[in-house]
Formats: C-alpha cells, structure tokens, sequence
C-alpha cells in the first residue's frame, strides 16, 4: 500500500513540474517572433584577386608603382570603391585634372586613386614598423629623408610604434596641377586607424590601443609625365585640422 502512495505522490510533483513548465515556456501557436539574427554570421567570402586592392595590399606589379589603368575613356567624378570608399574629384580639382590628362592620356583619377590607398598602405606600415625599404621606392629623396630622421630618433629614443590601419573612409582628389612638365596630385585620405606609441619598457606613451582614431591626411604624389617611368612618388604629406 505504502508503494502505491509513493506512486501516486510522484506523479503529482511530476504533471506539477509539466504545468510549471508550460506556464514559463509557454506553447507554439505559430505566431512566435522569429531569432534573433546570428550576432556571429560567417565572414563573407575572399573577393576576386583582380578587385581592388584591399587595405594590406600592395601595388600590383613593381611594387613601386602606383597602378593607373589605361584607357582614353572620361573618368567618372565620383564613384565607392569596393567597401563604400569614396574618391571624388573635388570641384577645385577638375581643372588640373584635366591639365595632368592633357599630358597624360592614361591618367585615370579613379584608378589613380585606388593605386594611392595601396601606397598609402605600404607607407604607413611600413613607416610604423621602421622598415626603409618600401619606403625608399615611394617617397622621393627628400621626403624619404624625412622620415628616415623619424624612423632614427624613434630607434634612439627605444620607443616602438603600432599603426592598425582599420579601412578608408574616402580618398578624393583634392588637387592636380602640371609644374614644367611634372604633374602633381594630391590625395585627401580618411582613415580610421589605432596608433599607440610604446616606451624601451613597452608602456603605452601615446595613443590608445582601444581608441579608433578618424585620420585626415592630405599626400601629394609626383610623377615626370615626360618620362617612360612611370612612378609617382609621395612628394609631401599634410594632416588635416
């Protein structure tokens, strides 16, 4: 008799435990808001190796190159790259761009541009982590030099430099101008980017590693369009506000 009183008293904790359940649950009618969306989608898949170039890459080909596509056909104004970066020729721009056109069929804004956010890559990695080489086949001598001396007294003082380039914002044409056959264009960059500067014992001296920083940079490039060469070299470097 005691079994069957035991029996019976699991039970009832048992169909309580159901309607406890049930009232905390609740049931599927059918009218239920979906999921939330996966706040971990997978990453999207690698693009074509012939897309733009990407932050981190280098200029396709000789690496001191800014690539400029060839092609006589009108250059759009204003176009977002791959990434929604915007290049457009500003309005004070048109003037020399068609100048650097005139003696240069090829030149290519667009293109141009794109070519410049590669170099503007290289450069600042490579500015951040003291490596002179690539910067040697981009700048010219007098703007090489410039940088070196920072590169130098940065070794003298034992201090190391961390530059995290996160994307572009923009690169536009902010101007273009022909000087005794040179043709000269400058670049406005925005970027947003991490830059920390860590003492001989590796404590944060400036920057903040967890602080993205909106940079504006104006970069002027230059290149001898009576030249077969056809390099452009980082002639000057501004920043913006």
């Amino acid at each position: 008799m005691g079994n069957n009183y035991d029996i019976i008293l699991i039970g009832l904790v048992a169909i309580f435990l159901i309607l406890r359940l049930r009232a905390v649950l609740g049931k599927r009618t059918g009218n239920e808001r979906p999921p939330a969306r996966d706040p971990f989608p997978p990453p999207a898949p690698p693009s074509s190796p012939q897309s733009t170039p990407r932050i981190g890459d280098a200029p396709a080909g000789n690496d001191k190159v800014i690539p400029l596509p060839n092609g006589n056909n009108r250059p759009s104004l204003s176009i977002n790259a791959p990434g929604g970066i915007r290049t457009t020729v500003m309005p004070n721009a048109s003037a020399g761009v068609a100048a650097v056109r005139a003696a240069d069929p090829g030149f290519d804004p667009i293109g141009f541009a794109a070519g410049a956010r590669a170099a503007f890559t290289t450069i600042v990695e490579a500015f951040a982590k003291g490596d002179t080489g690539p910067l040697r086949t981009l700048l010219d001598p007098q703007t090489f030099a410039s940088f070196e001396s920072a590169i130098r007294g940065r070794n003298e003082r034992r201090e190391k430099a961390e530059t995290t380039l996160i994307g572009f914002e923009a690169s536009d044409i902010a101007r273009a101008e022909m000087q005794d056959g040179f043709a000269q264009v400058t670049v406005r960059f925005v970027s947003e980017q991490i830059n920390v500067v860590r003492n001989a014992e590796g404590q944060i001296a400036d920057g903040n590693p967890n602080e993205v920083q909106k940079v504006v940079d104006l970069w002027t490039f230059r290149r001898d369009t009576k030249s077969s060469d056809p390099n452009w070299l980082l002639v000057k470097t501004e920043s913006e506000g």
